[in-house]
């Protein structure tokens, strides 16, 4: 199968259906097909080639949808840009993929110049938003408007769709290579294991489109011709508006978008019975968050789906029958139709059932491996089992429990980071001789970055100083939220820092390492 097919069957089929709303832009699936034609063409014109790779650094419209749709009807990849990430971050995202055009929006513009000095391979930058054009970028609609539209090349099977870059253990974020296989047979088995994506239905994307999570939600929108609504991001008022003017079906978002919607009491005062699927993900739901979340949205099945972005990203789903059993509310649900899932030893032997190890996972959706990093590669996916670094435990009847997590990852409100991320950044700071950076408990956001730091002899570092000396280097939702001065760190026999001593006095009362 290849990305674009279901833009063939939608054309062939109801040409004038709705394919996106955007504000006040709304587009046929004709209009539609013609634009990402021709947008293909405009990128051909540029020398995009097949397996070239196009970045996007944006708020989500309708244009995100495409530019995915044209870069992979041209044969090309995509590699979409964090959006909260730090210039720096930016840069050696796109050094490091070779990204040669680059798709950025009003809100982003200003931070070109920094990124073409650190990228001398960027040769052209697209400016896709509504405001004035910067002199030194391509306008987009001008772009669309003059090129001819090509034909699809009907890219697709085991070839490259895209690298998703996600955060790093030693330090910097790494491509995940997703190939078409990949991204299909993860939207097609989450859609066979529970509906989740009301056919012919209104996809709002208020999560980022950055994000796999919602690039799911699209990819499962696409095979079910459903029209993607889109806002620039979440906010809990511009998801009440877009459900009320639109009528829209299916949401995907994370549990602290969830908790911050339902806590809004303007919420209350709005018709959400359009509402069928919400699709959520990154941590459970607390039972409390669940039921304001169901008398809030009376008409709506909720769904939990567990993955990561090197499993495309889906690896089991808690379906909607599931959510009527308290038993299972703190459950990350069971394997979806198109994977298998193990809890294994070190050694890889499967573990028996209520044993806690590592959460494995097989099937069309591990990913094609990290680009340029086949030692990580290995390791991470051996015997093509993709070792998720969770660590959990399954019951008889094969649901999974994530206990806590192997490598050292922190999710706070659905994004990941890796604390060497942040460590590395502070030791930077002249103040810090060491630290260890560890997630703590957070009522809203799941988990929040804490940091333990160790201050050289004679000197002081405060919370505040730690935000602005990590601002320039990471983005900001890696910044610690909290700092605990100590005069030393516990440490192993082989010297090593022992976090989970850290976390103990934080998460004691919680029963669990992670939320």
């Amino acid at each position: 199968m290849y990305l674009t097919q279901s833009l063939h069957r939608a054309l062939q089929q109801d040409p004038g259906a709705i394919a996106t709303i955007h504000g006040e832009r709304v587009r046929t699936v004709a209009e539609s097909v013609d634009r990402i034609a021709r947008l293909a063409g405009a990128l051909r014109e540029l020398g995009v080639g097949k397996g070239d790779r196009v970045a996007i650094l944006a708020l989500n419209s309708d244009r995100y949808h495409e530019y995915f749709f044209a870069v992979a009807w041209l044969g090309a990849v995509v590699n979409p840009v964090n959006i909260r990430w730090s210039s720096d971050e930016i840069s050696y995202s796109l050094t490091d993929s070779g990204t040669r055009i680059l798709l950025v929006d009003d809100t982003f513009a200003a931070t070109v110049p920094a990124i073409r000095r650190a990228c001398p391979g960027l040769s052209q930058v697209i400016f896709l938003g509504d405001g004035a054009r910067p002199e030194d970028m391509l306008d987009y609609e001008s772009l669309i408007a003059r090129a001819d539209p090509i034909e699809d090349t009907r890219t697709g099977g085991d070839e490259l769709f895209g690298v998703f870059y996600t955060g790093g253990t030693t330090g910097h974020p790494k491509g995940v290579m997703l190939s078409h296989r990949n991204v299909i047979a993860s939207a097609t088995g989450t859609l066979i294991t529970d509906e989740v994506v009301t056919r012919g239905g209104r996809v709002l994307h208020a999560a980022p489109m950055f994000h796999l999570a919602d690039f799911a939600m699209w990819s499962m929108g696409n095979l079910v011709g459903a029209t993607h609504v889109t806002i620039a991001a979440f906010t809990p008022a511009g998801v009440r508006e877009a459900v009320a003017a639109h009528g829209i079906t299916d949401l995907l978002l994370v549990p602290t978008m969830i908790q911050m919607l339902v806590d809004d009491p303007a919420t209350a005062e709005v018709d959400l019975s359009s509402v069928r699927h919400i699709l959520y993900g990154a941590s459970p739901i607390s039972e409390a968050v669940l039921q304001r979340a169901r008398a809030a949205f009376p008409t709506a099945g909720f769904a939990q789906a567990y993955g990561m972005t090197e499993l495309s990203p889906v690896a089991t789903l808690l379906t909607v029958a599931d959510h009527d059993r308290s038993d299972l509310l703190r459950a990350a649900g069971r394997a979806a139709a198109h994977v298998e899932v193990r809890i294994v030893d070190p050694e890889g032997l499967e573990v028996p059932r209520g044993a806690i190890g590592e959460v494995v996972a097989r099937g069309d959706g591990v990913m094609a491996g990290y680009w340029n990093r086949p030692g990580e590669t290995a390791d991470a996916i051996r015997g093509g089992w993709m070792h998720t670094g969770d660590g959990g435990r399954m019951d008889e009847h094969g649901y999974v429990y994530i206990v806590d997590r192997i490598k050292d990852m922190i999710i706070t409100g659905g994004e990941n980071v890796y604390s060497v991320e942040v460590e590395n950044a502070l030791a930077k700071h002249p103040a810090v001789a060491s630290c260890a950076v560890i997630g703590i408990p957070d009522p809203r956001w799941g988990e929040r970055v804490h940091a333990v730091i160790v201050p050289h002899p004679g000197h002081t570092v405060s919370e505040e100083q730690v935000t602005a000396h990590c601002k320039a280097l990471i983005a900001n939702y890696k910044i610690p939220r909290s700092i605990t001065i100590a005069t030393e760190l516990p440490l192993s026999g082989a010297g090593k820092i022992l976090k989970r001593e850290l976390r103990k006095q934080f998460w004691d009362q919680s029963g669990t390492q992670v939320s």
